[in-house]
């Protein structure tokens, strides 16, 4: 825990995978067992990152390091104001997105270097890293589909671009699987969740008896 006294746990994936509704059941379910949650995304969280998401998912045409540094300043404000306080108040932290998207939009799908924008990335946050980070994996192609026919600037990428940020999460998880866990996002979400409830209960501070208490 890195003596933090919360947890922090981080939803990963492409677009249209089903975060928002994962991050969603998740908070419900860990409230319901008395657990005080925070949940935000990124990037947004603060009015801050919600300049900044407007600027990067809807402006105009923003070069790929400035979207790097940009991503960057939205992590580093959003972890200091944000993120650090609730950990310090023994809250759950339930983030939609963290410094892994970085590292596999820009690395990845930018082609930037991914051990690049990895190290941006760490420096932006101080090195906090989540206890367990959930990707919930869906093909490009039904991410597509679930998106319809409005898309930001990241979402209307080729399929080629989408399917390296899908390569990219899994070889972060296969590489730490102690801290990733893979989910199959094309199934029910219930049944979903029910698998990520089991692993989050594994965290001896957040399943039953745990020490993240409100």
């Amino acid at each position: 825990m890195s003596g933090r006294n919360g947890v922090f746990i981080a939803f990963e994936g492409g677009d249209g995978a089903g975060k928002s509704t994962q991050v969603r059941l998740l908070a419900e379910a860990l409230r319901a067992r008395g657990r005080e949650v925070l949940v935000t995304r990124q990037p947004g969280g603060t009015p801050l990152g919600a300049s900044i998401r407007d600027l990067v998912l809807h402006g105009d045409h923003v070069s790929p390091r400035a979207e790097a540094l940009l991503f960057a300043a939205d992590k580093a404000h959003h972890v200091d104001l944000v993120i650090r306080p609730a950990l310090a108040a023994g809250q759950v932290v339930v983030t939609d997105r963290y410094t892994d998207s970085s590292v596999a939009y820009q690395g990845a799908g930018r082609d930037l270097g991914a051990d690049e924008v990895h190290d941006l990335q760490m420096w932006a946050v101080g090195d906090l890293v989540p206890d367990l980070t959930v990707v919930v994996d869906v093909p490009p192609e039904e991410g597509k589909r679930r998106r319809g026919e409005v898309h930001d600037r990241l979402e209307a990428e080729t399929d080629d671009f989408h399917a390296s940020i899908r390569a990219h999460f899994l070889a972060m998880a296969r590489g730490n699987p102690e801290r990733y866990l893979v989910v199959d996002g094309t199934r029910p979400p219930d049944d979903i969740h029910a698998d990520i409830l089991g692993r989050i209960e594994a965290l001896s501070s957040v399943g039953p008896g745990g020490g993240a208490a409100p």
